[in-house]
């Protein structure tokens, strides 16, 4: 009577990326990912181990950022007058390992992504997104939970208003290269995938039907500015 023979060790999955926080590793991993020989977990694991090693400078120098962005200016004021407080204890510096700049919470107020805003512009762009939503929120008393024509509408609105649409962000940034209606499209199609996240969508379809119902009124309303500034 033969014994069993021992099971094999599963075969280690190549993924392009190499452990490690030595010059020369990172080096190699680099190479490996501008080749284009890692895989799509590879490049997760690549991202990762570069926003660890960032991390600490990433929130420092977010946190630090002192912006003189008109928008932010006065969307603060106008916070402040609905009886809200936008300070250092509730606009947080954070790494995100999701694919997002920032978030707002109405319980908490907002998250930057510090390892997801490189640039000044950038960052103060996903700040006054944010901020359009805490003020929908003070103002409007957004169901953010259960109400998808609500989430759509503040998603119109912050895309339109924070300067995250406008022509040289996508132009340079995005490459979308369209000069015709694109400040309108940019705006539909940003509502349109943070909708598409939300747990009572069903899918980017079911929120491209959400964000078409509301979009006259949604994309008219550029309060509190008197017009689209950016």
């Amino acid at each position: 009577m033969s014994a069993d023979n021992p099971k094999s060790p599963p075969e280690k999955e190549e993924t392009g990326f190499i452990p490690g926080d030595d010059g020369w590793t990172r080096w190699r991993n680099t190479f490996t990912l501008l080749m284009g020989r890692m895989s799509d977990k590879g490049k997760n694991q690549y991202r990762k181990a570069r926003d660890d090693r960032f991390e600490e400078a990433d929130c420092k120098r977010c946190e630090n950022t002192e912006t003189t962005c008109p928008v932010i200016r006065f969307m603060s004021e106008k916070i402040n007058q609905l009886g809200g407080d936008l300070n250092s204890q509730n606009i947080r510096c954070r790494r995100c390992h999701t694919q997002q700049t920032a978030g707002f919470d109405p319980r908490y107020g907002i998250m930057i992504c510090a390892n997801a805003v490189p640039t000044q512009g950038l960052l103060e762009d996903s700040l006054a997104h944010e901020m359009v939503h805490a003020y929908d929120h003070l103002r409007f008393k957004v169901d953010w939970t259960n109400n998808l024509r609500h989430a759509a509408c503040t998603e119109i609105r912050a895309s339109s208003l924070s300067g995250e649409c406008r022509w040289t962000r996508e132009f340079f940034a995005r490459g979308q290269w369209k000069l015709t209606q694109q400040h309108q499209e940019c705006v539909r199609r940003r509502a349109t995938l943070s909708v598409a996240g939300r747990p009572h969508c069903k899918d980017e379809a079911h929120a491209a039907r959400i964000v078409n119902e509301v979009w006259d009124s949604c994309f008219a309303d550029t309060r509190p500015f008197d017009e689209i500034y950016r």
